[in-house]
């Protein structure tokens, strides 16, 4: 019976091993098939979430965020608590510090204590009997505060660091989003390109066939049909190498999203801009002041000016620092320890002390003090030189960028009738070269033609967006209401190739 059973249960796995590992192919084909589709609010805010330099960047910011939340932690007094255990052999320093107080009660407790009289001899005899008198048990706990006005100004030079992180977050990001809308909008220009490529090529090979036809129909030379093959043939390897080329700069751009090595993705989308009419003062007037770079060195020059201030205080005002601290000591007997437990036993000490400092050194004009501020002095003087320059870039950037979206605009609506017209031509050679009124190369000739325009207009509309990109990074706002991304917004969403 359990052979039976044995020999079914072999059949049975025979029989379902290989549909099982059909299955577990077809399932890792289709997994390989898979593919992300992005558009391109998606792939920035994919990139946003997932770029290696922006996490490095909100590490930054993170900490000085702590540095400055608890920036006031400068002015928190100093607490500290020791204990110790002194052992001597130095009987006439023992007897000493029993005499001085120190072990007064101690002493008085011992009852058969000798007076100094009976001489050291006596005191090292006793010693030597009852180890606990060479010992002697000390605490202390003080607490000290020390303030100076240039405190305060370290308080506020670690919250404007603080604001400084912000602004380099925020152009962390600006800057992040901006690379990745580039490169995606050029992405859609080279699949485009290469969409162009292919349909040239589909001609081509259309065109060869007919060639072909009709020379075994004796309606053309041999000498016709021989070109027709010829330049299909050639038009393969160009196209197989822009292929090649879309695929690899796709690939670069998946991980430059974040994305694993070997992810496919897809993107969705138009290079259609959306067109503004902007002057360039009017620009300036209204969002000059929020480039991320002037901002950046204006808080730079905050910091230093802080800085500088707290040097100055440093200089010119006294410190103050206050002190209390309280030892109490048990000597000797310090080992025998049923006498800690007794407050008579203790002699406490206790102090307090008010000091105010004033280092008269920093005043001399050649001390490391004033030579510091002076340096300060010097970088606050070159960053406003740099702010300064940094403004008059940002004019030159706005005017370049604006003068680039009207000559874009200008550009696109040439080449949109360049297009119409040389669609019109590319038909009209089309019609002919079936008719057998026009030869090949002239049909090559207005194909190319019509491709030329296609790509030039395309172009323009990249240079336009990318125009429109850098204006709104160098004024840091937005000029256009966000595109609608319709059934495609939100998170990245797995689509099977089909």
């Amino acid at each position: 019976m359990n052979k039976r059973i044995i020999c079914l249960g072999i059949v049975c796995l025979a029989f379902f091993a290989p549909l099982f590992g059909q299955q577990q192919t077809a399932m890792s084909s289709a997994e390989k098939d898979e593919k992300i589709t992005l558009n391109v609010q998606q792939a920035v805010e994919y990139a946003l979430q997932n770029s290696r330099s922006l996490k490095t960047s909100q590490l930054d910011l993170e900490m000085k965020e702590r540095a400055s939340k608890y920036g006031w932690n400068v002015l928190l007094p100093t607490l500290q608590a020791t204990g110790t255990m002194n052992r001597t052999t130095d009987a006439d320093s023992t007897w000493s510090s029993i005499l001085s107080g120190a072990g007064t009660a101690a002493a008085a407790q011992a009852g058969n204590w000798a007076a100094y009289s009976t001489g050291v001899a006596g005191v090292e005899s006793t010693m030597k009997k009852n180890e606990s008198l060479h010992w002697a048990a000390v605490g202390s706990v003080s607490v000290s505060w020390n303030f100076s006005l240039a405190m305060i100004q370290s308080i506020r030079a670690t919250q404007a660091a603080y604001e400084g992180g912000k602004i380099t977050w925020e152009q962390s990001q600006r800057e992040t989003t901006t690379q990745i809308r580039k490169m995606f909008y050029g992405l859609l220009l080279q699949q485009e390109n290469l969409k162009i490529q292919q349909t040239t090529l589909e001609n081509s090979r259309q065109r060869a066939t007919q060639a072909q036809t009709n020379y075994r129909n004796g309606s053309v030379p041999e000498l016709v049909y021989l070109q027709a093959q010829v330049a299909y043939q050639n038009l393969i390897p160009d196209v197989q190498q822009v292929e090649r080329a879309a695929a690899q700069t796709l690939d670069t751009f998946a991980m430059l999203l974040g994305f694993p090595v070997g992810t496919k993705l897809e993107l969705v989308g138009e290079i259609e801009p959306t067109y503004v009419d902007v002057d360039a003062d009017d620009l300036l007037a209204r969002y000059g002041g929020n480039n991320l770079d002037i901002q950046a060195l204006q808080n730079n020059i905050d910091q230093l000016k802080m800085n500088l201030s707290a040097i100055n205080l440093k200089t010119w005002t006294p410190a103050l620092a206050l002190n209390y601290a309280w030892q109490p000591t048990l000597a000797p007997y310090a080992l025998d320890f049923d006498k800690w437990g007794k407050s008579k036993n203790w002699m406490d000490k206790g102090s307090f002390s008010i000091t105010l400092a004033w280092n008269i050194t920093n005043m001399l004009p050649w001390s490391a003090n004033r030579q510091q501020a002076a340096d300060l002095k010097a970088n606050i003087a070159k960053l406003e030189l740099s702010m300064s320059l940094a403004q008059e870039n940002q004019k030159i950037q706005v005017r370049t960028a604006v003068d680039t979206l009207k000559q874009a605009r200008e550009q696109i609506d040439v080449m949109e009738r360049n297009v119409t017209l040389a669609q019109r031509a590319y038909e009209m050679s089309a019609r002919s070269y079936r008719n057998g009124t026009t030869e090949l190369l002239d049909l090559r000739d207005a194909e190319k033609s019509l491709n030329q325009a296609k790509l030039g207009q395309l172009n323009a509309k990249n240079n336009y967006i990318s125009a429109l990109m850098d204006l709104e990074k160098a004024l840091n706002t937005s000029l256009t209401r966000p595109a609608n991304t319709g059934a495609n917004a939100g998170a990245p969403e797995q689509a099977k190739s089909e």
